[in-house]
């Protein structure tokens, strides 16, 4: 039997990174309260904030081994039992992301904003305007788009963000579906892209479980997956049949933020005047909406202010 060990400078780094995770877990256990999380005080409490066994319990999983999580003992943590503990230890959106980041482990269920898109990264976004653009991942995940993007192909905002998923929406979304003309060949080059990128993420909870999702929701998926195709380039130049403004022909360019995650910022660029003012009714269309909407809920507070009153 082999037994393969890591090299010194890896072990090292890991050692490092387990007693900053342990460390970490103890100032945040000892910052909440019983009272916080529902648990009694009582009148013998010499811990401050939670004791260990009490997180544990929270997050259903072993004394000993959360016991251990917190001596920095060399033990393999999953992305489970790490989402259990951010959830029992009430971690905010930072302190989630320092704890998969510290564990070196990938989170399976980022919520809320990615930390990679910035309110600076926003701005961008916006200032692209009438030009579609959006940030997303290797994984085809939609994190951040403006408004002309957000109507491109559907309306992105009226999606659940699990949803949000360029591979997903064209394999199982009606409207997104209708709005990409040569529909076969984008789901074979998605296909082949996706399953490309994953040989490196193959471990990686968030990875499986789309892999999962999308076997499970469509037969076309399932049949091109199996063929086993893989495809690294991207396509230059995209053409897509927008409900409310017709064709619109635009150029792809990928714009890398965060190089390890494949995280990048996709601008559309239109490909002929026809194109570009196409892309502005998009915008000004959004813009209508966005006000109409704003106008309807400040419309719905005040109706209920003089109820109130």
């Amino acid at each position: 039997m082999t037994v393969t060990t890591l090299p010194a400078p890896a072990r090292d780094a890991a050692r490092v990174r387990r007693h900053e995770l342990a460390a970490f877990l103890r100032s945040r256990r000892e910052r909440i309260t019983p009272e916080r999380v529902g648990l009694p005080r009582g009148p013998r409490r010499r811990t401050p904030g939670l004791r260990r066994e009490e997180v544990a319990q929270l997050a259903a999983v072993g004394v000993t081994w959360y016991t251990w999580l917190e001596q920095a003992r060399d033990i393999h943590v999953s992305a489970q039992v790490l989402d259990a503990v951010a959830r029992a230890l009430l971690f905010d959106a930072s302190e989630r992301a320092h704890l998969f980041a510290l564990a070196d482990a990938v989170d399976p269920a980022p919520g809320g904003e990615c930390a990679v898109v910035s309110p600076e990264l926003r701005q961008v976004l916006a200032q692209l305007e009438p030009f579609p653009a959006c940030v997303q991942n290797r994984r085809y995940d939609i994190l951040a788009y403006n408004r002309t993007y957000g109507r491109l192909l559907t309306d992105l905002d009226a999606l659940e963000p699990q949803d949000r998923n360029c591979l997903w929406l064209t394999f199982t979304h009606p409207e997104w579906r209708a709005a990409v003309p040569d529909l076969e060949k984008t789901l074979g080059q998605m296909t082949a892209r996706f399953r490309a990128a994953m040989a490196e993420h193959v471990a990686e909870p968030a990875w499986k479980a789309l892999l999962k999702r999308l076997q499970r929701a469509s037969p076309e998926f399932r049949e091109l997956w199996d063929r086993h195709e893989v495809l690294c380039a991207r396509a230059k130049t995209k053409t897509f049949e927008n409900p409310e403004v017709g064709l619109v022909r635009v150029a792809n360019t990928p714009l890398y933020v965060g190089a390890r995650e494949g995280i990048r910022v996709t601008v559309y660029s239109p490909q002929d005047e026809t194109s570009r003012e196409r892309l502005e009714r998009l915008r000004e269309l959004a813009v209508a909406a966005e006000e109409a909407k704003a106008a309807a809920e400040a419309g719905a507070a005040e109706g209920a202010e003089a109820v109130a009153s």
